[in-house]
């Protein structure tokens, strides 16, 4: 068993949860174990995740990240690259992937692209692509929440939190 009770986690696009049980549940002819998980930040929201699933257990669920990774990753930000990809259907299937894998440095990435070009867009008048917003909110609530939940403060404090940090976002 790799996680255990009160264990914190990244789960897939629902972001940090709490592992608040290990159940058993009938499924189909078969006795399942689940880990319950609570969103940190939802809570009304319960998940259900199947513990011989490897797939949901090792490609969508990992440890949160710690305040020393999180303040790596700010001080980091002016270092990375931005991730523009002109062809719409390949960005669109590139920041799909980023936003569902979790990884937060990428999710950092595709907010400061997408920033940048929001910034340019304004400058000569347009408007961002939908879908362009849409994955910019995304990876803002989902790097809201897991930083918030790192350093002990609201989602709503971590902008300010990063901009004191570093500039760059």
């Amino acid at each position: 068993m790799k996680y255990k009770i009160n264990d914190m986690v990244h789960y897939g696009t629902d972001g940090v949860c709490c592992i608040t049980g290990i159940v058993e549940k009938p499924f189909r002819d078969n006795m399942v174990k689940y880990y319950v998980l609570s969103p940190v930040f939802n809570s009304t929201s319960t998940i259900f995740v199947p513990m011989d699933n490897e797939v949901l257990v090792s490609e969508r669920m990992r440890y949160a990240l710690s305040r020393d990774e999180v303040n790596g990753i700010i001080a980091d930000i002016s270092t990375e690259e931005t991730i523009w990809i002109d062809n719409e259907s390949e960005r669109k299937l590139r920041y799909k992937e980023i936003i569902q894998s979790g990884n937060m440095r990428e999710m950092i990435k595709l907010i400061k692209t997408l920033v940048t070009h929001q910034k340019k867009q304004r400058e000569i008048g347009k408007k961002m692509h939908i879908a362009d917003e849409r994955f910019l909110k995304d990876a803002e609530r989902l790097i809201n929440n897991e930083f918030a939940a790192a350093l002990g403060i609201s989602p709503t404090d971590v902008f300010d939190y990063i901009s004191n940090e570093n500039e760059d976002l």
